[in-house]
């Protein structure tokens, strides 16, 4: 990824110099694991760890494999430069390449999802404070991008907060899912290779064995991985789509924090462009667009073939460094973002108690009229509503058919704002169980 979308941490985890130390762990607890089972000398397991403190020289590493067209065959050489060739003539002893490569490629994404759920956890904090803040600040709900009936912002907050709770419990899933680790040797039968290596280096490595390998790791498990990162970058993507809308001139409630010295154009000056939204919502497609190629790497030919690892050594960096990025800006977003009431509430009232039209629907129903007689009666007064921006409850009041229905104190009380808040606690204890 390119360093504007990059944190440390994360770019850390896929860097040559995290790889080596993961490959060079994996031989090294494998031979520990081949003395304790007198497979071969204890001088010579004992002799690999003296490479525990060496930072690996990528440029050489580089350079043999350049020669060698093998990078698992060029790390063991460099390393032999290291502990010596006597020394280290029994490491990847029994092992074949993907044992190194698919072991490490699951413990870097374990990392990853270790980071990634605390990326979650600041974005679920953000969106709780306003949550809580706003949970009896009215404004109207739409669909279809059309008024429908009042909601609070709360309740706006505290659906994105349920939907990235179920996403943190699906990461972790995925997180369980993909910690597994192979060290079973060609076509993954252990025959040059006892099974109990392969538990010693998953148990130094915080991974369980995988159950039967071939010569890979099966590739299902990071097809769910990779899925569950496109669910929360769509899940990203949500949340920003709705900022970005509140924050069009029309609607403006609610708006990007805008800083001082910030400019929105370079030619108009008095804009504020919902910029890191946007950026938000560029950001989950790039995620989205590892999902299809980490699916399509599950059929692989027999045993093993490579048409996976060209695609895997682009979309682990890529998908969880963007998302890793993306998740922390917008846990700012949400945190920064700035609330209008007032607009919440001009733009509920540009079409004077028109959001009231179902509860008088129900009201007629219930007083004895038809469904489609109480239907036609609300809608003829609502479209004066909209077309000549008259006030609805002035216009049912002058209703002699909808007054001989419900009267003048029956019509009044349906338009009381607090109707349709009164169960917001109760949606705030399912939501909010702790």
């Amino acid at each position: 990824m390119i360093p504007r979308y990059a944190r440390p941490d994360m770019v850390a985890v896929w860097s040559p110099e995290t790889k080596f130390r993961i490959w060079f762990e994996i031989e090294a607890h494998a031979c520990d694991a081949q003395a304790k089972l007198g497979v071969i000398p204890q001088e010579n397991a004992d002799a690999v760890w003296k490479a525990k403190d060496v930072e690996f020289d990528v440029a050489r590493i580089d350079e043999i494999e350049a020669v060698t067209k093998h990078d698992v065959i060029a790390f063991l050489t460099h390393l032999a430069e290291h502990v010596g060739s006597e020394e280290a003539r029994f490491v990847h002893q029994g092992m074949t390449s993907s044992d190194v490569l698919d072991t490490c490629l699951n413990v870097q994404l374990v990392r990853a999802a270790d980071i990634l759920l605390a990326d979650l956890d600041k974005v679920l904090t953000a969106l709780k404070k306003r949550a809580y803040e706003h949970k009896d600040t009215l404004r109207v709900g739409r669909s279809h991008g059309i008024h429908a009936e009042p909601t609070t912002m709360g309740l706006t907050f505290a659906r994105f907060y349920a939907e990235m709770d179920r996403n943190k419990a699906r990461l972790q899933q995925a997180r369980e899912e993909i910690a597994t680790g192979a060290i079973s040797g060609a076509v993954g039968t252990f025959a040059n290779i006892d099974p109990a290596v392969e538990e010693h280096v998953c148990e130094q490595l915080g991974l369980t064995p995988e159950p039967i390998s071939t010569q890979v790791i099966p590739r299902d498990r990071h097809a769910m991985f990779f899925a569950t990162l496109g669910v929360i970058a769509s899940s990203i993507e949500n949340i920003a789509v709705e900022i970005r809308h509140m924050q069009r001139t029309e609607v403006l409630e609610g708006a990007e924090f805008f800083s001082m010295g910030q400019k929105g154009s370079s030619a108009m000056p008095h804009k504020k462009n919902p910029v890191l939204t946007e950026n938000l919502t560029g950001l989950a497609r790039l995620v989205r667009m590892t999902v299809i190629p980490a699916m399509e790497n599950v059929a692989l030919w027999h045993e093993r073939d490579i048409s996976h690892s060209s695609v895997e050594r682009g979309i682990g960096p890529d998908a969880t460094v963007t998302l890793d990025f993306a998740l922390n800006r917008l846990a700012g977003v949400v945190d920064k973002m700035l609330i209008f009431p007032e607009n919440m509430l001009d733009n509920m009232n540009k079409f004077p108690g028109l959001v009231m039209s179902q509860r008088v629907l129900l009201a007629l129903t219930q007083a004895g009229v038809s469904r489609e007689d109480a239907y036609s009666m609300v809608q003829r007064n609502a479209l004066k509503v909209w077309e000549e921006r008259v006030d609805f409850q002035e216009q049912l009041l002058a209703d002699a058919e909808v007054v001989a229905a419900l009267g003048v104190d029956g019509i009044n009380e349906k338009f009381d704002m607090g109707y349709h808040t009164k169960h917001v606690d109760t949606i705030f204890a399912r939501v909010f169980k702790d």
